[in-house]
């Protein structure tokens, strides 16, 4: 199975960075946080993945073409034109990098995509900026159970601030994350038939906006809930909680070993 992410964003919430780099190629632990999706795609057995660039997308073909240099020690030999890659590092996986434009929005990036989807009788599609332990097999499984065209995988994101835990006017603790208010939201992890692309009308198209509705309404989108970690990078507060979680090792979505 293939996995498509979205990958050519401005990221504007969090321009400390992405002045830069875009904002898939923002690092936590040393990786860009792209590494750490595909990481948790490839645990699943999911390896065959499409990139769609946009937004300074030339460093992360850039990337991509020096992943020996990036992840595994090297000897170049100067006077012979020669390198040695050492212990190399390498990952079962084919990425297809590919330009949807700097301004084009979610499902006009998916819609120019869909040549390398043709054959596929589903694939997986998630946003390059957020992590989670979600299991993506029992995600696939639930997709091909149903027989529908889409699934969403639905979260509940924890609340933005800890709140007091009282009784009364005293108080017995502190939450530091606590629930939201219990509503599900779109936590950005699909598994998709081809046929969705049919629902996407050009490059000004956004996949939460008119295509996504009008499947829901076409009672053809299932939800997947997920109630374990999720957290998605949209600011340098976020990018901070998700460095903080894997420099203490208690990264929860890092399943692999």
């Amino acid at each position: 199975m293939k996995a498509v992410i979205l990958a050519g964003g401005l990221g504007t919430r969090i321009s400390e960075e992405t002045h830069i780099k875009p904002k898939p190629m923002i690092e936590i632990g040393g990786k860009p946080i792209l590494w750490h999706i595909m990481k948790l795609f490839s645990h699943f057995g999911v390896n065959d993945f499409i990139i769609c660039c946009g937004y300074k997308g030339y460093i992360i073909k850039e990337y991509f073409a020096n992943y020996f240099l990036h992840m595994s020690d090297v000897t170049f030999d100067m006077s012979n034109n020669k390198m040695e890659v050492h212990e190399q590092n390498a990952e079962p996986w084919k990425v297809t990098l590919v330009d949807t434009g700097e301004n084009t929005l979610t499902g006009g990036r998916l819609k120019r995509v869909a040549k390398y989807l043709q054959n596929e009788k589903a694939f997986c599609f998630t946003y390059g900026d957020g992590v989670s332990n979600i299991d993506i097999k029992k995600e696939i499984e639930f997709h091909f159970g149903h027989g529908k065209l889409a699934t969403v995988a639905a979260v509940q994101p924890p609340g933005r601030y800890g709140s007091l835990s009282m009784t009364g006017d005293l108080v017995d603790g502190f939450v530091e994350k606590p629930k939201g208010d219990g509503g599900f939201i779109n936590g950005g992890f699909f598994v998709l038939s081809p046929k969705v692309i049919d629902f996407i009308s050009g490059d000004e198209s956004s996949w939460e906006g008119d295509p996504l509705e009008k499947i829901a309404k076409s009672r053809e989108l299932m939800a997947f809930q997920h109630s374990g970690f999720w957290q998605p990078m949209d600011t340098l507060r976020d990018k901070n909680h998700l460095e903080e979680l894997w420099s203490l090792g208690k990264a929860p979505w890092k399943l692999w070993d």
